[in-house]
């Protein structure tokens, strides 16, 4: 990557073309000294054998990134956490789990 002469701006552009999208209600977590690993997924209620409740959890996504980039998605996500709690109330963490929203 080269580097640009000091105030020259960069045009940036996202291409989105070969997104998907998958809605997840798990994330399990993984580091290394380099890298974090986050595992997407949404979690099922259902029951196992002999009628016990039992949770499957179905992984779906991946995403590997280094701390800096992880440390830059905390920021963002924490702020719009911030102002979702500052229009709607705080998120109560204990509260009973909704299921993805409806399409």
């Amino acid at each position: 990557m080269s580097e640009n002469p000091p105030g020259q701006q960069v045009q940036l552009r996202f291409d989105d073309t070969k997104m998907t999208t998958t809605y997840a209600n798990t994330i399990r977590s993984m580091t290394t000294g380099d890298e974090i690993v986050l595992d997407f997924g949404m979690n099922l209620p259902m029951q196992g054998p002999n009628n016990q409740p039992m949770v499957v959890v179905h992984l779906g996504s991946r995403v590997i990134m280094n701390w800096t980039a992880a440390k830059r998605l905390a920021m963002q996500i924490g702020g719009a956490v911030r102002q979702y709690e500052e229009r709607n109330g705080e998120i109560q963490l204990d509260a009973p789990r909704q299921g993805p929203p409806n399409a």
